[in-house]
């Protein structure tokens, strides 16, 4: 998306005056001035908390609690063989009544998983999830994980990139 600023231009070279002349110039904010998911890791860092499949929903629970995270990958192996959050949690052992301790991750972890490339934007990472309803995407390149993204990372940078924008309009008609 462009925003096109048209403003009179009060500049003199030599002898010649450019006064009243239009002079105009375009903004580009939106996709195409957005991060990239790579960005948004390199800042953030590629480390992935993972659990296996075999391992307790407690340490799942566990894990997710000490390090202040909603989601887990659950890793067989060095393979992606899903992702358990929170949400699986509350959904698929507390409504049941299933014990945490006996349950094994792969009962209640969801088995196909969105993921995304370092390449895509934040936009798009946040357009899939907001239709799909997740809060978090594995990033991969190929067959290997390489970070993680929430929705909160998205959201925060994409604040970032609309006061950025906000900033260079400003500074633009202030001079």
């Amino acid at each position: 998306m462009y925003i096109r600023i048209t403003f009179p231009v009060f500049a003199n070279i030599g002898e010649k005056s450019l006064a009243g002349q239009r002079a105009c110039q375009a903004v580009r904010i939106g996709e195409a001035n957005m991060k990239l998911v790579k960005h948004l890791l390199d800042a953030k860092g590629h480390d992935v908390l993972s659990i296996a499949p075999t391992a307790s929903v407690l340490d799942a629970i566990k894990l997710m609690a000490e390090k202040g995270i909603g989601a887990l990958i659950v890793l067989d192996g060095e393979a992606l063989a899903g992702i358990v959050t929170e949400r699986d949690y509350a959904r698929k052992v507390i409504l049941k009544g299933r014990s945490s301790h006996e349950t094994p991750v792969k009962d209640i972890m969801s088995a196909d998983v969105l993921t995304t490339s370092a390449d895509q934007t934040v936009d798009s990472c946040m357009n899939v999830m907001t239709e799909r309803r997740i809060r978090h995407l594995p990033v991969v390149d190929g067959d290997k994980l390489t970070g993680m993204v929430s929705i909160g990372d998205l959201v925060k940078a994409i604040i970032a990139d609309q006061k950025e924008a906000i900033e260079q309009l400003e500074h633009y008609i202030t001079g």
